[in-house]
């Protein structure tokens, strides 16, 4: 039979013919799109495990042997027009310290290394911008080894050993680290395995269903067709056995087809994809790769698929060939479907102020929600899709609407089938787009602040000592020369220094302790509008240590009055500085000559910053940046398979109802009503349950975010509706392109032929 079914396949005539191309056509559209997932996480552990030399400071971070010759070494993030350069200082302690990857030896005093991206950089920008920033002449250029992109912009600057020792945060290096920061809980550079474990699994869950939809849809193509000639064998005596085998090899030989196609199709785009950033940074070509269990899982996975799913869809004619010729009604779905979607909304519910202590117990919560939400709605969208067409009959008042009613309600399995991809599509848009603009709202940076933008802050404190508020660093007072620089810049409103507190004196954020404040001489905090007032007639006030990074959400400083404090003018002058903020126009110009001005006169004391930079780094902000590109390719992928797979749908939907179509224009149905009742069968459940899957998604997105931490749900902006508006109306498009089929498809001929 395995011979008769290729038969069938290959030579069963123009019909057969098209049905193998266009089911190939649509498995090598969901495997390339499956394979460039596979590829994607992969190359996204690859990156990972390029920032791994960059953690060596972390003690553990390395298998190797140790040096008895350590390496002083500092890391810092330099920010140059918005992007952000890694700048390592390095000074060896003797022969045999330690190398980081991608230079053949260590820069010595006066000398570094940049990679690619950052020497083009630092020969096409103003040295008064960039380029003074770094003392001495570039070396070399640092190898793909030590870069997590080829854009990475990375500098290692070479010192002396005395030099580097005194600097705020030098650390010795005995091993250059091996670890990846998935397997490094104390890395900081990179992502951790837990924010790993999160991105993939959230990544692989919202597009695995909508692929495995699509190639479900795409092998059930004229199922209706097949199985009328599959009973017609049945009733010339061929075994339920025979008929499955005949149907597995067409669906597998389609599958196999379309499989090869898809790896061709994903060769031959990986190296265009490995230019989108999917992290934020592009990726090596070569970090886009397959591994082994990749491979063999997708090329025997999806025919296996196949196979099952052409089982699956011929039940009917293995039961008795005349389930099929009697055309039963399928029973109608019943209210139970909507058990699963009620579980997943109450097990997020549950967790609601009891947020499971661990990472692991915590993806485990939400995700298995979030899963039992999603199979739930694709469970429950028949009955939904039941109830609505049942509605829409009672109201009909039109030919084509009761046509079109009658038949949803008869079978909405089949009339969902065709708009689960794109149900499922906005279900997971909509809650990717629910906890990021939440999280933009709750920790972003106003897009608006002007202050934020303009204000560059040169920050010496190295973090805090176990009194928090008393910096663990700090600069000798500022000269006046150095004042005078800045001030006598052009673009420079004011100069405010924040001084370090010998008298004491705390402010309270509504923390479990109050923090020790920072000092400000009242004239300069004026010349810096935006970050609060003094009492009138002071000449010293108490200020929040983190002055020049602090923003309020929701709230001005510009109404702030900070407390007056019990020291003189002339001692303040005295005293060392924590913190340098400049206001400037806001131009890109006198922001990167001011820090490059900053990083003169006070080297290895951290790279100045503007806020909205500084927010850029933190560990959150990054986290939210992944989210980011993880909705944009969620969005973008799954809007993709869901428009293909509606596409197929449709058109072999109108396919197997070709006979049907025909006997209703020979009866002297119009054309025109034909086509208005393909519109409504598919773009009422479109619309009824778009509705709900967007609900539904916010409702997840709320439930998580409530559980997570403790957050109200944001509505997105106005882009968001206008792209799912766009994504309706290209479905709707999608329908009304198939509409010129059902012209020749329903002519007279096909009844007769039948």
């Amino acid at each position: 039979m395995i011979g008769f079914g290729l038969r069938l396949t290959l030579r069963g005539g123009r019909e057969a013919a098209v049905r193998l191309v266009v089911t190939a056509a649509a498995v090598a559209l969901g495997v390339g799109l499956l394979l460039v997932t596979l590829a994607g996480i992969n190359g996204v552990n690859t990156q990972n495990t390029r920032y791994a030399w960059l953690n060596s400071a972390v003690s553990g971070a390395s298998d190797a042997a140790p040096s008895p010759d350590p390496l002083w070494g500092t890391l810092d993030t330099d920010h140059y027009q918005g992007k952000s350069i890694i700048r390592v200082d390095v000074a060896a302690t003797g022969p045999r310290s330690p190398v980081p990857p991608g230079i053949p030896r260590l820069p010595g005093p006066g000398q570094y290394y940049a990679s690619p991206a950052l020497g083009t950089l630092l020969r096409t920008a103003p040295p008064a911008e960039l380029g003074a920033r770094y003392p001495g002449s570039q070396v070399g250029t640092i190898g793909p080894a030590a870069l997590p992109a080829p854009n990475s912009l990375i500098v290692i600057v070479g010192h002396t050993p005395g030099e580097l020792s005194h600097a705020p945060g030098a650390r010795q290096v005995t091993a250059i680290a091996t670890r990846t920061p998935s397997s490094c809980a104390e890395c900081q550079v990179g992502t951790n395995a837990n924010g790993i474990d999160l991105i993939l699994s959230v990544t692989s869950a919202a597009l695995l269903f909508p692929v495995l939809i699509f190639i479900g849809t795409a092998t059930r193509l004229a199922a209706a067709r097949r199985e009328q000639r599959f009973a017609a064998m049945r009733l010339v005596g061929a075994t339920p056995r025979q008929v499955s085998v005949v149907s597995a090899v067409e669906s597998t030989v389609a599958a196999v087809a379309g499989t090869a196609v898809g790896f061709g199709l994903f060769f031959v785009f990986r190296v265009p994809l490995a230019a989108l950033p999917f992290t934020g940074d592009p990726f090596f070509p070569s970090d886009m790769s397959l591994n082994l269990i990749d491979v063999l899982g997708v090329a025997l996975g999806v025919p296996l698929a196949a196979a099952v799913a052409a089982r699956i869809a011929l039940r009917r004619v293995r039961i008795s060939p005349l389930g099929v010729g009697r055309r039963v009604t399928p029973r109608a779905p019943r209210a139970y479907r909507l058990i699963p979607l009620v579980a997943g909304i109450a097990e997020l519910s549950y967790f609601v102020g009891r947020r499971p202590e661990s990472t692991n117990g915590q993806i485990q919560a939400y995700l298995t929600g979030i899963f039992l939400m999603m199979g739930g709605l694709v469970y429950a969208g028949p009955w939904l899709t039941m109830a609505g067409s049942r509605l829409m009959a009672r109201r009909a008042d039109r030919p084509a609407t009761l046509i079109a009613a009658r038949r949803l309600s008869d079978d909405p399995r089949a009339a969902f089938r065709a708009i689960s991809g794109l149900v499922l599509a906005l279900f997971v848009t909509s809650t990717a787009i629910g906890v990021i603009t939440t999280f933009v709202a709750e920790r972003g940076v106003p897009s608006g602040d002007a202050t934020a933008r303009n204000t560059v802050v040169a920050d010496f404190s190295d973090g805090w000592t176990e009194t928090p508020g008393v910096p663990k660093a700090h600069v000798a007072p500022v000269t006046d020369a150095v004042l005078r620089t800045l001030r006598s810049m052009r673009g420079v409103s004011g100069v405010a220094l924040i001084h370090t507190n010998p008298l004491g004196t705390t402010i309270s954020f509504g923390g479990p302790r109050p923090v020790v404040a920072g000092l400000v001489s009242c004239g300069q905090l004026a010349g810096v509008p935006g970050f609060g007032h003094c009492a009138a007639g002071a000449d010293v006030a108490s200020v929040s240590p983190l002055l020049g990074f602090e923003r309020r959400p929701n709230a001005s400083m510009d109404t702030v009055n900070w407390a007056t404090a019990a020291i003189s003018a002339e001692r303040l002058q005295s005293l060392p500085v924590q913190m340098i903020m400049v206001r400037t126009d806001g131009s890109r110009a006198v922001v990167e000559q001011v820090k490059t001005v900053l990083v003169d006169d006070f080297p290895l004391h951290g790279s100045p910053a503007v806020v909205t930079e500084e927010r850029a780094d933190a560990a959150a902000a990054k986290l939210l940046v992944g989210y980011k590109q993880l909705a944009d390719v969620v969005i973008l992928v799954s809007m993709c398979i869901a428009g293909c797979s509606l596409a197929v749908s449709v058109a072999g939907g109108l396919n197997d109802r070709k006979r049907p179509f025909s006997l209703l224009r020979l009866t002297g149905v119009s054309l025109g009503t034909l086509r208005r009742v393909v519109v409504l069968e598919t773009a009422v459940p479109l619309l009824v349950i778009a509705v709900v899957a967007i609900g539904t998604g916010f409702l997840a997105a709320q439930l998580f975010l409530k559980s997570q931490l403790d957050y109200t749900l944001r509505p997105p902006g106005a882009a968001y509706y206008l792209a799912v508006l766009a994504g309706l109306a290209v479905s709707l498009g999608v329908i009304a392109s198939t509409l010129p089929l059902l012209r020749r498809i329903t002519g007279p001929e096909t009844a007769r032929n039948e």
